[in-house]
């Protein structure tokens, strides 16, 4: 093992070294070529025709054969169903085709597991990953390292250089299982294709105690132990397909932690039951489609003699108790591949195939089609029960029906929210006396993972909030311009809520702030809302008093009459129930006009999916979609921001409505929020009563709350600007005071994390008026973070790109009315304005010089990296010279004169390299194929030969009959090109025959590609 640096030193080093300890081998550098055979392959061939051959007892000729297959796939999907047993061919001696395994799941130990660092792999864009684990010769995880000197940010870098490997070198990818990404001291993990803000940690250990040296040891042991690697290749990866999308997901430690568990317990066989909680939001059903393809595949699982065979070939039943539900539940087995998943249609249909005697069978159905069932099935102690929202299901003797169809089965209960404290029953039915949960991810587990958003909640138009007990008081005031007939009919038959929560005039002044709101809260940045109506009729009344509104405001803003009304009638929509009597007449007139508006604004099942796909879009219609009871559960949309409650929700319903908001996005998307209009926070107070305090005390918060939070958090950045006098007229110099009143890296990121904690607290509140006074300071401190990451890491700052639309307006107005825009601005070479920095530089003073130094090593940093982007062997020299001025920079030795010179020396060679061509008489592109070519061929051959074929492959590449249109994206045209320039080089005398062809055809696409349109 080599390297050099900080990386090597406080990162990879120390990974490599805790890997061999888990039982991998090296494989050292030199050693790639004859593993690989050629640098654009990954696979280590000979580890894998050995694997082939050990585990299947089959002859080398049928090995290589085999391998030659394998290393042709391309699917990523396809390749992790290989790894788990899904790969037949035909092999000496046997008449039919022979599945051949290529991992030995059950014994990790009869496995090659070898672990190598720094694998060039050559391509279009060759990358060098800091460290690959193999499996059998198969590459199964990357692992990109960083300082953790350099690198405090959560590794960014990392997640950047992880992108460009995915896109850049694809075969390394085929077969990859996760990726890592560490700073040496924390890790964390993402599937393949994963943006970061899905990459987690894995926190818990299960089922080891956690006695490690320190949270690397912890990280790589939890995903990387061969046991737990493997386990994961085996259950715990799923391709969802939605919406056309394929999206790859890998389980987190909690989901990892549950199936085990509920695993141990079907095959020790004593406690038939158990009781999960995992909370919205934080992937139950995914947990349950883990569940069922560990329960029926077990391929890690040893059998003894002895335990329970229930595991041998398991029946699963999954049972939800509604219909939405069970067709979510459905739809998320189908998505992920679950093989034959049977969703059940009637009662006859699943009495007929629950009594075959058939194994291996998953059936989906609610509870409901047991109701009355006593009679039980045969060989009821093979099926496996898994109850989504279990604490709904024991009502109506439907715990009992079920248990006596199923008096030998197993079963496991999942709930989202907690059981109450009284609910006896679930606990008696589903958990183990004294265990309380199998397994529990509560809330505070989920929000601290950022696997959910956390939940505030705020009232408003308290005028408009009804005290239930206070409602004919209320009535009075509220009715009082009606007639004393009409009064006296109504008390007639009791004041009811429903004659307050739809007065006209609340619905009207409501749904006016709830715009309002909306706008400014969750609109700019495309995100949506739910608004919850008392019953259907209100929904419609909702959904009227909001097309107005609208209609009325875009034709204000110049729009015709017509599109205004048709534009406001798309932002909203409505989703509920239908009635048998929505299409009879009545003598009442109003109820007439509320049926009618039902009629119209209904939608079928088909209509509703649509709507629901398009809500789940971010700046699209509909904006809000208004509901009563529909929707309020299971309904995953991470583009919901805000729900506005106009309903009494009690207990669980309110707890499972309001988590409608707490599903990740981006990172514009810190909390879900809840709007109380009706005066909830009384049922929320019963409703969290109801559960043990440890499971719901951050379940939802006050946003009143987070008032002193965001106080505190600009209470602590005025500490670093005591002295400093901040007027605005010369934020340059405020800004320089501040960079030496931080002085260290180290303070530098503490200071950038209290910078988005405030910014995250402010961006929660607005547009409360308690942010207005904070708002400079806002801007002051966002802003100084571009200015900062300049002095600190020489780098650009993309901070902004996380921040609300409505913060980034703020930020940018500051940026230009203080100046600030010029100075952060970075500039390219061939901008005329980017060598103003150096005229004059002698006669400025030692802070513009500092200024301009920094700002043109981060000019610089930014224009090298894209230099060599563009071509790697041109620029590959000023890649160390980077180095070494940035190094310069952090020099106390030297003035910040000679740091300015030394930048603008560094900027001159690298403008001259951009010009060389132009000394050569050869053209932009042909010079640059030609340093290629040099870098490739160096002294074996002649300058003149290396001239004359960059002119052949320019020729070749500029022939339209050679290269038409769209070319590059046709693996044909492709070939036969490399194939003439192979040809000319060969002629020419040229010794690399293999890599030019290939480094050249790099360099053609980016200079001679053409679009369909050129």
């Amino acid at each position: 093992m080599k390297g050099r640096g900080a990386e090597w030193h406080f990162a990879e080093k120390p990974i490599l070294e805790y890997l061999l300890t888990l039982g991998y081998e090296f494989v050292d550098k030199e050693q790639h070529a004859a593993l690989r055979g050629a640098e654009n392959q990954v696979i280590f061939r000979p580890h894998l025709i050995t694997a082939l051959q050990r585990l299947n007892g089959i002859s080398e000729q049928d090995a290589i054969a085999a391998a030659a297959e394998l290393m042709r796939k391309e699917g990523n999907e396809e390749w992790i169903e290989i790894m788990r047993g899904d790969f037949a061919r035909n092999v000496e001696g046997q008449a039919t085709q022979k599945t051949l395994k290529v991992i030995d799941f059950q014994n990790p130990s009869n496995n090659q597991l070898a672990v190598t660092q720094q694998l060039y792999v050559k391509a279009e864009k060759s990358r060098i990953p800091d460290v690959v684990l193999y499996v059998n010769g198969i590459p199964l995880v990357v692992i990109e390292a960083k300082s953790p000197i350099n690198h405090k940010d959560k590794n960014g870098e990392a997640f950047d250089q992880l992108k460009q490997y995915e896109r850049d070198i694809p075969r390394l990818f085929f077969t990859n299982l996760f990726n890592i990404v560490t700073d040496g001291t924390t890790v964390l993990y993402g599937a393949t294709g994963s943006p970061a803000k899905f990459y987690g940690y894995w926190r818990d250990t299960y089922p080891r105690e956690e006695d490690f040296d320190n949270e690397l040891h912890k990280g790589l042991w939890s995903l990387l132990e061969p046991g737990r690697l493997l386990d994961l290749l085996a259950h715990f990866a799923v391709f969802e397909r939605e919406d056309g999308k394929v999206i790859k997901k890998i389980a987190r430690y909690q989901q990892f932690r549950a199936v085990n568990k509920m695993v141990e317990r079907v095959a020790e066989g004593k406690h038939k039951r158990g009781l999960i909680w995992h909370t919205q939001g934080s992937g139950k059903s995914l947990t349950m489609v883990f569940a069922a393809l560990k329960l029926k595949h077990h391929r890690t699982v040893k059998i003894e003699k002895g335990q329970s065979s229930a595991l041998a070939n398991p029946n699963l039943l999954v049972l939800t108790d509604r219909k939405d539900l069970d067709g979510q539940i459905s739809s998320t087995f189908e998505n992920t591949g679950l093989p034959n998943p049977t969703p059940i249609k009637s009662i006859k249909q699943l009495r007929e195939l629950m009594s075959t005697g058939v194994d291996g069978q998953t059936l989906i159905s609610t509870i409901f089609k047991f109701e009355g069932s006593t009679k039980a099935i045969p060989n009821s102690e093979n099926w496996i029960v898994m109850v989504d929202e279990c604490h709904r299901t024991q009502e109506k003797d439907l715990g009992a029906a079920l248990r006596a169809t199923l008096p030998s089965a197993t079963f496991f209960g999942f709930t989202g929210t907690p059981v109450k404290k009284n609910d006896k029953n679930t606990y008696e039915n589903f958990g183990v006396v004294g265990e309380g949960y199998l397994d529990k991810y509560g809330i505070d587990d989920a929000v601290r993972d950022n696997a959910t958003v956390p939940i505030h909640y705020t009232s408003r138009k308290t005028e408009w909030q009804i005290d239930e007990a206070k409602i004919d008081s209320l009535f009075d005031i509220w009715f009082a311009d009606l007639s004393d007939e009409q009064l006296a009919q109504i008390k007639k038959r009791g004041v009811r809520l429903a004659d307050l929560v739809k007065h006209p005039k609340r619905i009207e002044l409501i749904a006016f702030d709830l715009w309002t709101h909306f706008k400014d809260y969750a609109k700019p940045d495309g995100f949506k809302a739910q608004l919850v109506a008392y019953d259907r009729e209100a929904v419609v009344l909702y959904k009227q008093a909001l097309d107005s509104l609208i209609a009325s405001e875009y034709e204000r803003q110049g729009m015709s009459k017509e599109d205004a009304l048709r534009l406001s009638q798309e932002a909203t929509a409505c989703v509920y129930s239908k009635s048998q009597e929505d299409d009879k007449p009545s003598e009442n007139q109003h109820k007439n006009e509320v049926r009618e508006k039902l009629v119209t604004w209904y939608v079928d099942d088909t209509a509703e999916d649509e709507l629901k796909r398009r809500f789940k879009e971010r700046h699209t219609n509909p904006q809000i979609l208004i509901v009563c009871d529909k929707l309020l559960t299971g309904f995953d949309a991470p583009a919901e921001a805000v729900m506005y409650l106009d309903k009494p929700l009690k207990e669980h319903t309110l707890l499972q409505a309001i988590a409608r908001t707490n599903r990740v996005a981006d990172a514009k998307k810190k909390q879900g929020l809840i709007v109380d209009y009706i005066g909830v926070s009384k049922h929320l107070d019963e409703a969290l009563a109801s559960y043990r305090a440890e499971d719901v005390q951050n379940a939802i918060r006050d946003l009143d709350s987070l008032r002193s939070e965001l106080e505190a958090a600009q209470r602590e950045l005025l500490v670093y600007v005591k002295g400093i006098k901040r007027t605005g007229k010369d934020v340059r110099s405020e800004y320089d005071a501040l960079i030496k009143a931080i002085g260290t890296e180290d303070e530098w990121i503490l200071f950038q994390r209290k910078v988005r904690n405030f910014v995250t607290l402010y961006e929660a509140l607005a547009p409360d008026p308690c942010v207005i006074p904070m708002s400079y300071d806002l801007k002051w401190f966002a802003n100084f973070l571009l200015f900062g990451k300049q002095v600190f890491e020489k780098k650009e700052s993309f901070e902004q790109a996380e921040y609300s639309e409505k913060i980034r307006q703020m930020l940018e107005e500051h940026l230009h009315v203080t100046g600030l825009s010029t100075i952060v601005k970075l500039r390219s070479v061939i901008d005329g304005e980017f060598w103003e920095d150096f005229e004059g530089a002698e006669d400025e003073s030692e802070d513009d010089k500092r200024a301009a130094a920094l700002k043109k090593t981060t000019e610089l940093r930014k224009i090298t990296e894209a230099k060599l982007a563009e071509n790697q062997h041109q620029y590959a020299k000023f890649s160390e010279k980077l180095k070494e001025l940035i190094e310069r920079m952090d020099d106390q030795q030297l003035s910040w004169g000679e740091k300015l010179r030394a930048a603008q020396e560094y900027a001159k060679q690298l403008d001259e390299e951009g010009k060389a061509y132009e000394a050569t008489g050869m053209s932009f592109e042909g010079h640059a194929l030609l340093k290629v070519i040099e870098a490739i061929e160096g002294d074996d051959v002649d300058a003149d030969t290396q001239r004359q074929l960059a002119e052949t492959a320019e020729q070749l590449y500029s022939d339209i009959d050679l290269a038409p249109k769209l070319w590059h994206t046709k693996e044909g045209l492709r070939k036969e090109l490399r194939q003439r320039v192979r040809s000319a080089a060969h002629q020419l005398g040229c010794k690399q025959l293999k890599q030019l062809p290939i480094e050249i055809e790099q360099i053609a696409i980016k200079h001679f590609a053409r679009s369909q349109h050129e």
